[in-house]
């Protein structure tokens, strides 16, 4: 089962792309996706994908990657259309808590920046090995070692959060399993009932958690791990591919400021 932050190999024009230029464009793409309309959402709905179906990454492991934020997608859609103020969307139900246009607008819009953000998140950490993903960052925070920030330190705790993202939702689902073959049912009861039942998951999880952080630590210290800076065994440099994506993030990023102007300019006149 596939899950948010874990690595799919391949040999992809994305999979080959330098990993500094992976993680500059998906801070561009979601600042972007976090500014834009419906209409732009939808162009980077249909962009992202794209990017998938060249990255070699089956759109079922994304769908896999989403599913465990569906009801948090749910219930962001319905709190923003049930009390964003509005016209009714349904003339015969009106009142304080009436679903209303606006409210499925927008509702729709912030559910849909979630979810590309998350597509932005699974393509980054799906097409980049952890290791090229911390010298990546490694060599973007560099500039912080001049004020006293440890870049690669930085850098190795960031890599290491998305690397136990699969580690704790494969655990979480062994825990579930072995739950459930004890006889617990988390699909009955109320809603407080069930949310009492996610007390025999969470215990363990954060327990086995912080058994791992702990060997963890045990692994990096018999290997001989140290603070500062270290060498590596492949160099990163920028080819020309690597350019042709930094000029298209140019380019989206001059449109994305003129669109901005344009739209200023005709609501001033």
């Amino acid at each position: 089962m596939y899950h948010l932050g874990q690595y799919d190999p391949g040999r992809s024009l994305v999979h080959r792309l330098d990993p500094r230029i992976k993680i500059l464009f998906t801070i561009l793409l979601s600042v972007l996706i976090l500014q834009t309309g419906m209409r732009t959402g939808i162009f980077f709905t249909l962009f992202l994908g794209s990017v998938f179906f060249v990255s070699g990454i089956a759109f079922g492991r994304l769908w896999q990657a989403l599913k465990p934020a569906l009801l948090f997608f749910a219930f962001l859609f319905l709190l923003h259309l049930f009390f964003t103020p509005g016209r009714p969307l349904l003339p015969w139900f009106s009142g304080a808590f009436a679903p209303t246009r606006e409210g499925l607008l927008l509702g729709a819009l912030t559910t849909l920046r979630f979810i590309l953000l998350i597509v932005c998140a699974a393509l980054l950490t799906g097409t980049t090995l952890p290791m090229d993903l911390v010298h990546g960052l490694e060599r973007l925070l560099r500039p912080f070692n001049y004020i006293g920030l440890p870049s690669h330190d930085i850098a190795l705790m960031i890599s290491l959060a998305l690397r136990f993202i699969p580690t704790f939702m494969l655990e979480l689902q062994k825990i579930k399993e072995a739950q459930i073959s004890r006889g617990l049912d988390f699909g009955s009861g109320s809603i407080f009932k069930r949310l009492q039942k996610t007390a025999y998951l969470l215990t363990p999880l954060l327990l086995n958690a912080f058994r791992g952080a702990d060997e963890l630590a045990d692994a990096m210290e018999s290997r001989g791990y140290q603070r500062g800076s270290r060498t590596y065994l492949r160099e990163l440099c920028f080819s020309r591919r690597d350019l042709a994506v930094a000029g298209l993030m140019v380019v989206m990023t001059w449109g994305f400021i003129f669109r901005l102007q344009i739209l200023k300019f005709f609501k001033l006149n």
